[in-house]
């Protein structure tokens, strides 16, 4: 296959998922009973995911995205691909598509091992793409045991799974991920619209996400009733019976070590300088200037996939309500994976 029939097989498959978005075809009758499968799986969560790579996967933002890697004097259409493997995380619904997306426009071959909590899911999505275009048959096999025959690999996991990773295929071309987590960063004179978009960063997929907000930098003396009165429309996420395990075994745990805590009946606020919250609980942190708090996201800027905040004097920000919908350029941790994979071409492994 040539780029240009790739990108168009994958313009028609982005009008897939936003129909699916809409509820309409089989994709969306797969949403409505993912939940049987993984119980974090909703199907307004599912959905959601259909929609926003039906966003992506259009003309304008597949040119934005592939223009300078197809500018560049080694072309996305090889004589030579290579077999990559990729270990898929199942935190949040296809977690790994874009991984699969890059090499496939990449012209490598995958071997695709799906995360036993979104194993069908990502099956499905490569069933309708083969539909629309046969080719992509060649280039993707799922598989249950071991990877093996592969030249490089991109894996994504914890970070105590990364240390596996990094054991058995260190010696490989790599990607290894392991556990990040996103943070906001308020100054105290946000909207009421500000905060209810942050609700949306930090409830969606139920924090679950590298990209969701586990942790807040505040300054000293916040009112954390703004922030209470713009997450309270996402009040009912305590209906969710996972959900309200988590909130009230974290609660009951905190409480019998005399931890104090600034609850609503859905969120739990803990003071504490960790980046990596548990499910229903956010941390906080105050600051007491521009310079402490720069010096603070320095330290942790390994560890940050991403910061939301409306603050001038913060680098690498994402606007409220948008740490869930990267872009088709904004990698996982930083690192370009297309030219991960351009440079594997120009330096065969095998």
């Amino acid at each position: 296959m040539t780029l240009r029939q790739k990108i168009n097989a994958l313009e028609k498959l982005g009008a897939v998922l936003l129909q699916a978005g809409q509820k309409k075809g089989k994709l969306a009758e797969f949403a409505a009973s993912s939940s049987i499968y993984n119980g974090w799986f909703t199907e307004e969560n599912v959905l959601h995911v259909f929609t926003e790579w039906g966003k992506s996967l259009v003309p304008e933002q597949l040119s934005r995205w592939l223009e300078p890697y197809s500018a560049e004097s080694y072309s996305l259409e090889p004589e030579s691909p290579v077999t990559i493997g990729l270990i898929m995380a199942g935190n949040i619904p296809l977690a790994g598509f874009h991984d699969l997306l890059c090499v496939l426009l990449s012209g490598h071959n995958a071997l695709v091992k799906a995360s036993g909590d979104d194993e069908k899911l990502p099956r499905l999505i490569c069933e309708i793409l083969i539909s629309i275009e046969p080719g992509f048959k060649k280039q993707i096999q799922f598989t249950e045991g071991r990877l093996a025959k592969i030249d490089a690999i991109i894996a994504t996991g914890s970070s105590n799974s990364s240390r596996y990773f990094d054991f058995y295929f260190g010696k490989y071309p790599h990607i290894i991920r392991k556990n990040r987590n996103s943070a906001a960063v308020l100054s105290g004179s946000e909207s009421r619209q500000q905060m209810q978009l942050l609700g949306k960063d930090v409830f969606q997929y139920f924090g679950l996400g590298c990209r969701s907000i586990s942790k807040l930098f505040v300054p000293e003396g916040y009112d954390f009733d703004l922030f209470f009165g713009g997450i309270f429309d996402y009040k009912n996420i305590i209906n969710h019976n996972k959900y309200a395990n988590n909130y009230e075994y974290n609660k009951t745990v905190y409480l019998m070590q005399g931890i104090n805590l600034i609850e609503n009946g859905f969120l739990l606020l803990k003071e504490d300088i960790g980046l990596s919250s548990p499910v229903a609980v956010l941390f906080y942190e105050y600051y007491s200037n521009a310079t402490e708090l720069n010096q603070r996201l320095q330290m942790d800027s390994g560890n940050i996939q991403c910061l939301v905040s409306g603050m001038d004097n913060v680098s690498r920000k994402v606007e409220f309500g948008s740490a869930q919908s990267p872009e088709l350029w904004d990698y996982a941790d930083g690192v370009d994976t297309l030219k991960f994979l351009q440079n594997l071409r120009k330096q065969p492994v095998f």
